[in-house]
């Protein structure tokens, strides 16, 4: 593990697996970090074994990475540079990135901001992207993620409470997954057209919040569409994800 300093000033913490080729770089899904989104369900280790030299970023407010309670602090613009300074920092010029549910909207963002995203894979986003610019607002919004941080949660919309369940494992900073939430209360994603690149969409097959993948794989000029069994929390963790993945990045 490691930590460099980003372009606002705050530490963020990331992690590297020597290997060969193309850096895959992974950037995780909202209240999770490096271990819960990619190494505790074998990822990481899929990922190794197909000889792929990986680095993970814990975003801010996340994980090992520095956790501001400044909503000031949180945009998509912010996590898109902090990406973009990562690639600065271990002077990469070209990688393929990997995103989950909000790693999956920031990593839309950084393939489209910088060239050096060669080959792009999401997974846990849907056609939310599509018709509401980023975060499907149809089953959560920014908001609902926040008020579910606060108290013991029991308010919140059930959407909400499975974040907040998943932060008290993890012991997460509540606090600062509540000003990181009302910090990304914008919709960031104006069309996915632009993105040239192969690109992969990986979607559980109960997922509320990747509802009709195949509507986000068909609005990218190159991509294909990979199901697997299980929701948001579970569809990392069957086989089937890692195995897309591996076969993909080949």
């Amino acid at each position: 593990m490691a930590k460099f300093t980003t372009w606002d000033g705050l530490q963020l913490n990331y992690r590297v697996w020597e290997g060969e080729g193309r850096p895959v770089v992974l950037q995780h899904g909202v209240v999770a970090d490096t271990n819960a989104n990619w190494m505790s369900v074998g990822i990481v280790a899929a990922l190794q074994a197909a000889g792929h030299h990986i680095i993970s970023l814990d975003a801010r407010g996340h994980g090992r990475s520095e956790k501001p309670h400044d909503p000031a602090r949180y945009s998509w613009q912010a996590m898109t540079a902090d990406m973009r300074a990562l690639f600065d920092e271990l002077g990469l010029d070209e990688v393929a990135l990997v995103g989950y549910s909000m790693g999956g909207i920031i990593s839309i963002l950084v393939a489209q901001a910088d060239d050096r995203v060669e080959r792009l894979a999401v997974g846990g986003i849907g056609s939310g992207v599509v018709d509401c610019g980023g975060i499907d607002w149809r089953v959560i919004e920014a908001a609902d993620i926040a008020a579910a941080m606060t108290g013991d949660g029991s308010t919140a919309a059930p959407q909400a409470q499975m974040f907040r369940m998943l932060a008290d494992v993890l012991g997460t900073d509540r606090e600062a997954i509540a000003a990181l939430a009302a910090g990304l209360n914008e919709a960031p994603i104006k069309t996915v057209a632009d993105i040239t690149i192969p690109t992969l969409v990986v979607a559980g097959d109960a997922d509320p919040f990747a509802a009709e993948p195949q509507r986000l794989a068909a609005a990218f000029p190159d991509a294909r569409l990979v199901t697997v069994p299980g929701d948001h929390l579970v569809a990392t963790a069957d086989p089937g994800f890692a195995a897309a993945l591996v076969e993909f990045l080949r």
